[in-house]
């Protein structure tokens, strides 16, 4: 088995609240191009990534996603 991790992206909605907008499977190698990488395009529009956390619970790693306009 390789070594993959839940992801879970969320979007941070002008209101407040947040809004789940996929889960997937990531390869280490993914997971550790965030150091380096702000920015995330999923399904066609762009996000700044502003936090993530490691849920032990359910063994994923959340990401905290707010949408770019312009």
């Amino acid at each position: 088995m390789g070594q993959d991790i839940g992801v879970v992206l969320f979007e941070k909605m002008v209101g407040g609240e947040l809004r789940q907008i996929e889960e997937r499977q990531w390869s280490m190698n993914m997971v550790a191009a965030l150091e380096h990488a702000n920015y995330l395009v999923v399904q066609g529009k762009e996000y700044e990534a502003v936090e993530g956390r490691l849920n032990v619970d359910t063994g994923k790693l959340e990401l905290l996603l707010v949408p770019m306009h312009g």
